[in-house]
């Protein structure tokens, strides 16, 4: 992981993380839907075990997601488990550095 320190309050959240500064990687999850989420139907897909997922679009991003803001259209409808991914959680340095090994440009080998 980086190199910089974490700043961890006491329930292990880093508070220098920050959505603003982050392409929503949380966003790429899967999301498996509770009986009392209400979200909008046509958002709505069944995964390959038949349990109803958040459906995600060929770019791999939760169709929820507003493209040009990249931020939840259905922000106040969200499902259960978005409200309850706390934002600078360990799971969500995890997924943020998983996506930054995984799609930033590998460095080029030196001769």
């Amino acid at each position: 992981m980086s190199s910089i320190p974490l700043r961890l309050d006491e329930a292990g959240i880093d508070d220098s993380v920050s959505c603003a500064r982050c392409d929503a990687v949380c966003c790429r999850l899967t999301v498996v839907l509770m009986p009392e989420d209400d979200v909008p139907r046509h958002l709505v897909e069944r995964n390959e075990h038949g349990v109803e997922v958040m459906a995600h679009g060929e770019d791999g991003w939760c169709v929820a997601i507003d493209p040009l803001r990249m931020c939840c259209s259905i922000y106040d409808q969200r499902p259960g488990i978005c409200r309850k991914f706390a934002m600078g959680s360990e799971y969500c340095r995890d997924e943020r550095e998983t996506y930054r090994t995984r799609y930033d440009p590998v460095p080029p080998l030196s001769a």
